[in-house]
């Protein structure tokens, strides 16, 4: 099983270790949604993190997060030290319905092959994509729903022979694109430098943390936060003490995961984020997706 620790992992996830299938695969998926949030606070932080999976899950083990690269990276390292038949794909996330959609890298995606119960099917699982999946789906065209979204899968219109994903119309972003090619941890480092360090990257522009249950999503952009999909909640929270009560207490992201230098360091640039919005500034209701 390599340098992975597989046996803290799925503690982690809250699951035990079984031979590969399909009611297994979605118990580790909505597990890892349900645990593990969605979250760039490193970017926040100014720290490029590294990409190699053991890297994500000792940061998993320590009560944080990651974004997809982390997720995906991580998720499916997992899963073929379990023996599951795995494939990375180079994928691009549309933000909105102005923008074009891609393949950039901006996204890894995969796919989970060869179940011993059902070995014809193809399935689509992605534990990084925010407010996206809850639990893995047969790859094939159509419409399902899960939870408060309604999403389709279909043809891409910008891969030759790959796959799009179209995100529910109230979801934080459009949706995805993904190559049918397979790829590795290494063909996204450039883009994950980009995502980390630049200007115009949407995780250096607003932070955002989100989790997804089986009836909604809560998300934390700057100093908001919302509950969607069950019910529609909306607050700030407007102290450093609320702002790390409910990291920990709705998203699992304890305090002291954080130095206090950082702890001080993260609210005074939410507290700025909130104030630029309140001023108006361009951008800031954008959910960045990896």
């Amino acid at each position: 099983m390599g340098n992975l620790d597989v046996t803290a992992y799925l503690h982690r996830l809250g699951c035990a270790a079984e031979p590969p299938s399909a009611d297994a695969l979605r118990r580790l998926h909505s597990a890892h949604i349900e645990r593990v949030p969605y979250e760039a606070l490193e970017i926040a932080l100014e720290r490029v993190t590294p990409l190699a999976p053991e890297a994500s899950v000792a940061r998993f083990l320590r009560g944080r997060g990651g974004y997809c690269y982390h997720l995906n990276g991580a998720f499916s390292a997992l899963l073929r030290a379990l023996g599951y038949q795995v494939t990375r794909h180079l994928s691009g996330v549309q933000s909105s319905a102005g923008d074009a959609p891609n393949l950039n890298r901006s996204h890894l995606g995969l796919t989970v092959t060869g179940l011993p119960d059902d070995p014809e099917t193809t399935w689509f699982a992605d534990v990084g994509l925010g407010d996206g999946l809850y639990e893995p789906v047969p790859l094939r065209y159509g419409e399902f729903s899960q939870g408060p979204h309604t999403y389709r899968l279909r043809a891409s219109d910008v891969v030759p022979g790959g796959w799009r994903f179209d995100h529910d119309p109230a979801g934080s972003f459009a949706g995805m694109d993904f190559a049918p090619g397979a790829a590795e941890m290494p063909d996204f480092a450039e883009r994950h430098h980009w995502l980390s360090t630049s200007p115009e990257s949407g995780f250096v522009r607003v932070c955002v943390v989100q989790s997804l249950d089986s009836r909604g999503v809560d998300t934390l952009r700057a100093l908001t936060l919302t509950r969607s999909g069950d019910v529609e909640k909306k607050q700030v929270l407007e102290s450093p003490e609320d702002w790390w009560a409910a990291l920990a207490d709705v998203f699992g992201i304890p305090a002291d995961a954080f130095t206090g230098e950082e702890r001080e360091r993260l609210w005074r640039l939410v507290l700025g984020q909130h104030e630029a919005h309140l001023a108006g500034a361009a951008g800031s209701e954008v959910v960045p997706s990896a």
